[in-house]
């Protein structure tokens, strides 16, 4: 398949990918489940459906993924064995919001394309047309899968989590209304379907947003207001207990094709 292909015609969720990439699944969005994460986890999900709290839920959620996947035998290692035990989700988030061309974020790509058949578009460079940033996502990913034993069932467990999570708090909504800013626009246009005042783009197969409008300035000279499908969101500030992660009203979100209104300063 080319390399220009926004998707891999492979995914382990309910609907192909071809249609998740689409600007029409923006328009009208449907739920995505990933294959097995919900029923391979009942207790979990009953448990969380059972608590009120949305903190005391995220709270429950971590402790379930330190006990399923032994996360918590990462402070019991002297530091020179660190290296040689399993990564947990909470380390490569924060590797993403440090540095998505990062090794943790080729493996965030990696999962996104395998879990939802949408492949990466840029990492360190497009990687339609730059064998040297296609090499080094190559590179990147396989510095992060030697470090990531039951990373893809974590990811699969807080996509699950944070879908709920969502509809929980935002009951009567199907998109949220998001920024993002970025200093090369003209690198994500769509010829064919563009409108005046109301341009398609394609986003990279996983992209950061904000809920803040103010915060999209500060990582870019152009900004996006986006309608994104709730259904399109992996994981949000707030999600999780605050002693976890400190965000800045970040959003991880699945790529595709997005109409997008751009906004003046």
């Amino acid at each position: 398949m080319s390399p220009q292909s926004p998707h891999s015609g492979l995914n382990r969720c309910n609907l192909p990918p071809w249609i998740i990439a689409s600007c029409e699944f923006q328009e009208r969005p449907q739920p995505l489940e990933i294959d097995g994460a919900r029923a391979t986890d009942r207790r979990l999900f009953a448990q969380l459906d059972a608590t009120s709290d949305p903190e005391q839920r995220g709270q429950i959620f971590h402790d379930y993924l330190s006990v399923k996947f032994r996360l918590h035998e990462w402070d019991q290692y002297e530091a020179s064995a660190r290296a040689s035990l399993r990564h947990s989700y909470v380390r490569f988030l924060a590797g993403w919001g440090v540095d998505s061309n990062g090794h943790a974020g080729a493996v965030l790509k990696t999962w996104a394309e395998s879990r939802f058949g949408l492949r990466a578009t840029y990492h360190h460079g497009v990687l339609a047309n730059d064998r040297t940033a296609v090499e080094r996502y190559a590179i990147d990913r396989m510095k992060g899968a030697s470090q990531t034993m039951g990373l893809s069932m974590q990811f699969d467990l807080l996509y699950t989590f944070c879908q709920d999570e969502l509809r929980r708090r935002h009951p009567d909504c199907e998109h949220l209304t998001l920024y993002r800013g970025t200093h090369d626009p003209e690198e994500y246009a769509l010829r064919e379907g563009s409108t005046a005042g109301a341009p398609l783009v394609r986003l990279n197969n996983l992209s950061s947003f904000s809920s803040d409008r103010e915060t999209a300035w500060e990582f870019g000279s152009s900004v996006w207001e986006v309608r994104v499908p709730l259904s399109k969101i992996v994981f949000f500030s707030g999600l999780l207990p605050k002693h976890l992660l400190e965000g800045e009203s970040e959003y991880l979100v699945l790529g595709g094709e997005y109409r997008v209104r751009p906004l003046r300063c």
